[in-house]
């Protein structure tokens, strides 16, 4: 009879152990899914951004030794990520090839302008920026003119901030309940021992002494709950980058790296302070307390 209960009394710990690991896994599961999606949606918004361009198109009168050191000069800007020189004549080659005809043959001369696309690193496209560019590109004389989308720009940069708010809030939001739900977990884990804890102080154990089994004992399952979120975060990140490469989710180690790391902490410290503070509860109660 004492062997059978003893038995149960393993199998009910087991099953206790595994719903802690369980949940702390699923918790950190989603925090870092909802990491990752924020982190990479800031570089999917530097891969758009800098993917905008601007075309600076210069005068006919231009000399060629005055467009050299305007490009060598762009090159060197803060804001430039790429230029690109694009001569009149291969403007109009490429134009009557997406027409599909030779639009000189009944023109008779070549109306477009040579010109030079530069690509702006992410921080600097925005409406008020590119503006500030546009009017100091605009004073040289061997410009004509600058064209780019700008109400592309504004409705990007408007949906970004937005969605940056948004994501910062849930981010906030979820992370708080991801801290309570690990608490509840661990609370209650403490909570099936509450007797143990009592009796071991009433024979004179030291609250440290109580503490520290219990404390290693969730911080060993918060570790393995980690450990499971990372290795599921691991295979799914495989198998959308299998489905998706474009999205290139396995391209940044270094931010890999950050988030799991993150993650194996935040099952240590939650799953430590959360002991620590149940276990603290439960000695401080009188001994007729610990049946309500």
């Amino acid at each position: 009879m004492g062997k059978s209960f003893e038995k149960y009394q393993k199998r009910r710990l087991r099953s206790s152990y595994f719903s802690v690991v369980i949940s702390i896994a699923l918790v950190l599961f989603l925090v870092g899914l909802l990491a990752l999606i924020v982190l990479k949606t800031n570089s999917l918004t530097k891969h758009f951004k800098e993917k905008v361009t601007m075309t600076v198109f210069l005068n006919d009168n231009a000399k060629k030794s005055d467009i050299e050191t305007f490009k060598a000069e762009l090159k060197k800007a803060g804001y430039t990520k790429t230029i690109t020189y694009i001569s009149k004549k291969e403007a109009a080659e490429k134009y009557s090839k997406d027409i599909g005809e030779d639009f000189l043959t009944f023109l008779g001369e070549n109306p477009l302008k040579n010109a030079i696309d530069i690509t702006l690193k992410s921080e600097y496209v925005t409406p008020e920026k590119m503006e500030a560019i546009e009017k100091q590109l605009l004073i040289r004389s061997i410009i004509s003119e600058i064209s780019y989308d700008k109400p592309l720009i504004q409705l990007l940069t408007q949906n970004i901030n937005r969605l940056s708010l948004w994501m910062l809030i849930f981010s906030g939001f979820f992370t708080v309940i991801a801290v309570v739900l690990i608490n509840s977990s661990i609370r209650l884990s403490v909570y099936a021992k509450r007797f143990t804890i009592k009796t071991m102080q009433m024979v004179g154990a030291t609250k440290g002494f109580i503490r520290l089994p219990f404390i290693w004992r969730s911080v060993q399952l918060g570790m393995l709950g980690a450990v499971v979120a990372i290795g599921t975060l691991v295979a799914l990140l495989f198998y959308v980058n299998k489905n998706i490469p474009e999205l290139e989710l396995l391209s940044d180690y270094p931010m890999l790296g950050i988030v799991f790391g993150v993650i194996f902490l935040m099952g240590i410290l939650i799953t430590f302070l959360s002991t620590f503070f149940a276990t603290q509860r439960f000695l401080n109660l009188r001994t007729d307390e610990l049946y309500y």
